[in-house]
């Protein structure tokens, strides 16, 4: 049976940093726009909630009223505090821990540097609306990818301090994929599943073929949309 080192490049890894964490912060423009954004609907909650529970005795419509108002004014005071976290950081990638850490609302996600695939993104029909009209084509997109998790997570330079800042990560996140060798997904999935084998309980068998050609399929789909775009 194969070992994870199988899949990884020891010159490659020799390369990569040894230590340290190198953060990547949101875009100060969208953290100030969300943060106006947040505060006046804030102030429009708050005057909800305090129009119905002064006019309580008037029936059940404002009470209704009165909490809706509460209810939003939490929600924006949430954004308004996320807004602080993304100025630290919104994509970090932590080389003493070998993780790739996304910042997802209040919590963290972390992908294993040895389950992580980097590959260029592309924008959805929102996104992609929006760049055509205001971004003028300068907005590129990185996909940031558990090779193992049925969802990916991707970023941009719209999303990040600094086109700078987007070219650095990601540099830093495609050579640890090439390194680790996670991009090789059909061959890593085979081996996570023979390793995981033994662990099934009961007789239950892994289709493994079945589970590459899926992988396959997921990977020509892939090419056949970065084609067509």
């Amino acid at each position: 049976m194969a070992n994870v080192e199988d899949f990884q490049n020891k010159e490659l890894i020799a390369k990569l940093p040894k230590e340290g964490v190198h953060c990547y912060a949101g875009n100060p423009g969208k953290i100030m726009r969300n943060r106006i954004v947040s505060i006046v609907f804030l102030l429009v909650s708050i005057a909800l909630a305090v129009l119905g529970f002064i006019n309580i005795k008037n029936g059940v419509m404002m009470i209704a009223l009165g909490g809706a108002g509460i209810v939003l004014a939490i929600c924006f005071i949430l954004v308004f505090c996320q807004t602080f976290l993304v100025a630290k950081f919104r994509v970090a990638v932590d080389y003493n821990e070998k993780n790739i850490v996304l910042r997802y609302r209040y919590s963290k996600i972390l992908i294993p540097f040895e389950n992580f695939d980097a590959r260029d993104g592309a924008p959805d029909q929102a996104e992609a609306l929006i760049d055509k009209n205001f971004k003028k084509g300068e907005n590129a997109y990185l996909v940031l990818d558990d090779v193992f998790e049925d969802a990916c997570y991707q970023t941009s330079i719209a999303d990040l301090e600094s086109k700078d800042d987007f070219n650095k990560l990601k540099a830093d996140c495609f050579a640890i994929a090439d390194a680790y060798g996670a991009r090789n997904s059909k061959d890593k999935v085979k081996f996570y599943y023979e390793k995981n084998l033994d662990e099934k309980a009961d007789g239950e068998e892994a289709d493994i073929d079945k589970i590459i050609e899926e992988a396959r399929n997921e990977e020509k789909s892939d090419k056949k949309e970065d084609s067509e775009e």
